[in-house]
């Protein structure tokens, strides 16, 4: 028998795998991976720079979507983030008149201010978030006609032939539209160009003061002159941070609403030494509360409030004093555009966002804000306190809260509430001494019950 050769079957295709896989299969590199097209679409001239200087911000767009007309310019334009929208074009022409008249009232040319503006233009544009696709000179002519504007508005605010001074309402929304965190000139092209064009001035003021005076409406203490202020919106914040330092510290907390804290005998007191719309909140609590709560005679007052005369016994409650505080038509507008420039540029000393997001927990139903008005911290302009409850509600959606100067504040409220003591006493004083008259009735029947277990007793007793 003839024996043929045999070839393994497995082994041949084994062997064509080899081969094909020498032929086929090559190393990949880092560099094959790589898209040359991402390389091309993505060019290094892109990429955003923020500087130094930066200090005007386009709101961020999840606090935008909450209210975009707090953020938006109605009447007038300042600087280039609204520049040349329709809405926004009527006072284009007032402010090439306030321009004749800056240059009238200096006897300088237009070309001699907008020197000035030139010689700083590139750390104008830095002051701002984004890069603008503007030509130097349409850039220079923009700040030339928003500065002058701005200046001449200033030192007319007390004529009451100017234009704009003679019309209130209008002067008004004009303000508002001044303060809005995208509507802004840097501070120091407004006052280079008041101090070196300062011929035919009536006031002897430094633009600094000028522009206090100018916002009475927003300002009601005004701040040291040292403190270099990068725009109109800082001025306003600055003007409402607390004077005494606080500390910042970090970790979230939570806080009982007003009328809870009030039920635990906590007192809410206007603080009359701060100016309205200061950031400044302080809890007080005298050192034999800290040792025996039960001392509290919030009871007492609250039954004979007549007795709060007497200074000693109000220094034996435990006190949480209020800067007041008016919530109208702009407070809104206002707080929204301070608490945006906090995100952006002051993130870890966020006073107005701590201050929000405290009343925030305080305020939880309108009943709250019936508490904060009847102790006068809170003066209502809206007229419901409903509406008030609700815009305090809103303006701390999105806010992130990176660090609180009131952290100490919300631990000593809590653990206050949470013993035992304050519960007891604060049913005490609803149940039975909410008023003079269920005071009154209480200590009869005090008194009736005291006579008549004595009289049971007394036989047994007095022999």
């Amino acid at each position: 028998m003839k024996m043929e050769p045999t070839i393994a079957t497995g082994s041949l295709k084994h062997d064509l795998m080899c081969e094909e896989s020498m032929i086929d299969i090559r190393i990949v590199t880092e560099s094959d991976l790589m898209c040359e097209e991402l390389i091309i679409d993505v060019p290094l001239v892109m990429e955003p720079t923020q500087w130094p200087e930066c200090c005007i911000y386009r709101v961020p767009k999840n606090l935008r979507q909450i209210n975009k007309e707090a953020y938006s310019p109605k009447l007038i334009s300042i600087g280039p983030f609204h520049h040349g929208k329709e809405e926004v074009r009527d006072m284009e022409k007032l402010k090439v008149r306030y321009l004749k008249e800056f240059c009238y009232r200096t006897g300088k040319c237009q070309k001699e201010i907008a020197t000035v503006i030139e010689e700083n233009e590139v750390k104008i544009r830095r002051c701002y978030e984004e890069i603008f696709d503007v030509s130097s000179e349409d850039f220079v002519k923009m700040v030339l006609l928003d500065s002058t504007f701005i200046i001449e508005l200033f030192l007319r605010a007390n004529d009451k032939k100017d234009y704009m001074s003679s019309k209130p309402l209008l002067n008004c929304h004009l303000q508002a539209d001044l303060i809005l965190l995208e509507n802004q000139l840097p501070f120091f092209i407004l006052e280079e160009l008041d101090k070196k064009f300062s011929k035919g001035r009536n006031s002897n003021d430094s633009f600094f003061m000028i522009a206090s005076k100018y916002f009475t409406l927003y300002i009601k203490n005004i701040p040291d002159e040292n403190n270099k202020v990068k725009h109109f919106t800082d001025l306003i914040r600055y003007s409402r941070c607390p004077r005494s330092k606080l500390e910042f510290k970090e970790g979230k907390y939570e806080l009982y609403s007003a009328t809870k804290l009030h039920a635990a005998g906590v007192v809410f007191k206007v603080n009359d030494k701060e100016k309205e719309g200061s950031l400044d909140i302080k809890f007080k609590k005298c050192q034999p509360l800290h040792k025996c709560p039960c001392l509290t005679c919030l009871w007492l007052l609250n039954w004979l409030p007549c007795l709060k005369c007497f200074w000693c016994l109000e220094r034996m409650q435990p006190l949480l004093n209020f800067p007041r505080i008016t919530i109208d038509d702009g407070t809104e507008g206002l707080f929204r555009n301070i608490m945006a420039l906090e995100q952006c540029h002051y993130p870890f000393e966020a006073y107005t966002c701590n201050y929000m997001l405290i009343l925030d927990h305080l305020i939880d139903t309108s009943e709250d804000v019936d508490l904060l008005v009847k102790e006068k911290i809170i003066g209502n302009a809206l007229g419901s306190n409903e509406a008030v409850a609700n815009m305090v509600n809103k303006l701390s959606v999105e806010i992130v809260e990176n660090k609180s100067c009131y952290a100490d504040l919300a631990q000593d409220l809590n653990k206050h509430y949470n013993q035992c003591c304050n519960h007891n006493m604060a049913s005490l004083r609803s149940i039975y001494f909410a008023d003079v008259w269920r005071g009154t009735a209480t200590i009869v029947g005090l008194v009736v019950f005291g006579f008549t277990f004595f009289n049971t007793i007394r036989p047994y007793v007095i022999k």
